[in-house]
């Protein structure tokens, strides 16, 4: 008998435009983790509207993440790949875990305070309970796994409480997750190309700051080539070189070099070059992607095929807890 797989979730927002730091940070993870854990990805698009959407740019996105997670070698056969939104039992359980979270906990949510910063006069009820939500998300499938960035563990750690609470009052009905953070050099944080100590954001107004998968192979040169670099013209990794130390990352990444190595093919080149070479290789990694994406997303029927197949999948597992949920908290069978 084969041995069950821990279960694994992750979702990324179908907002703005996927670009090489969600690729390094994320998906690429993803497709080493999809061979020894059960994996669901999720398109969270009930997250993506505290911001407004334009609903025909979201629908399109839905589309388009989609087929780069397929293009990028995210398996739908052997993983499940859904929408949020097509399993209504993530906002069932979203209100019944509300009632098991304080206040306090979610004001003291960093990200609800960067974002309202951004948010204008929209600083709506879905931005302070997203955390709620996600953690929703997360123990709907008895979830063991999350893989997050540095910037995620407190959500992570909320889930984590609301869970332990529940399972006080009514004995052990959600497995408890862990945070799953790669190793620096597996989830590098790949930061802006003009401003080198900001997280690259898929979402970034400022499009000379991001390198996205699907950026045309010229606009992705012109892009390298201007970045950001340092004073003087030495290659190296250094904290007081954000510019160029970010520029090695990337390169290590999408060559599977070391960045000793590229220190060492690059010293006393110069920036020019270096740049040159960069903007060379990420247009060869990304060529193969984009081939793939643009095969993948021009079969929306296709598309939909495995979306409908996700979310029947997904819903099927999210019943099974929310009827033990629904039972323990003392709702009557329907």
């Amino acid at each position: 008998m084969q041995e069950k797989r821990p279960v694994l979730f992750s979702g990324i927002q179908p907002s703005g435009n996927l670009n090489i730091g969600n690729y390094i940070g994320a998906i690429r993870n993803w497709n080493k983790l999809q061979f020894d854990y059960d994996c669901l990805f999720s398109l969270v698009d009930l997250h993506t509207i505290t911001v407004r959407q334009d609903p025909e740019e979201l629908r399109k996105r839905c589309y388009d993440f989609l087929s780069l997670y397929i293009a990028c070698g995210i398996d739908p056969k052997n993983n499940i790949l859904f929408v949020q939104s097509h399993v209504p039992q993530h906002a069932e359980l979203a209100w019944i875990l509300n009632c098991y979270t304080y206040m306090g906990e979610l004001s003291r949510m960093t990200q609800f305070k960067d974002k309202s910063q951004k948010a204008g006069k929209n600083i709506n009820v879905g931005l302070f309970d997203y955390p709620v939500l996600m953690a929703a998300d997360i123990l709907l499938y008895d979830t063991k796994v999350v893989p997050v960035g540095a910037d995620q563990k407190q959500h992570i750690e909320l889930a984590r409480d609301v869970a332990l609470r529940f399972n006080k009052n009514y004995g052990d009905v959600f497995t408890i997750p862990e945070p799953f953070i790669p190793k620096a050099k597996e989830g590098a944080r790949i930061m802006g190309l003009q401003e080198p100590e900001q997280k690259m954001s898929k979402s970034d107004p400022n499009a000379s700051n991001v390198i996205a998968l699907l950026d045309d192979p010229k606009v992705l040169t012109k892009k390298i080539k201007r970045a950001v670099t340092d004073s003087g013209g030495e290659v190296c990794l250094a904290d007081d070189k954000p510019g160029i130390s970010n520029l090695l990352t990337i390169f290590s990444a999408v060559t599977d070099t070391s960045i000793e190595q590229l220190e060492a093919d690059y010293r006393d080149v110069g920036y020019g070059k270096f740049k040159g070479d960069l903007a060379e290789a990420v247009v060869a990694f990304l060529e193969p992607i984009q081939q793939k994406f643009h095969a993948f997303r021009d079969d929306t029927t296709e598309l939909d095929k495995i979306l409908r197949h996700g979310a029947e999948r997904a819903r099927e597992r999210a019943d099974k807890m929310l009827r033990k949920v629904r039972d323990v908290v003392g709702f009557i069978k329907g």
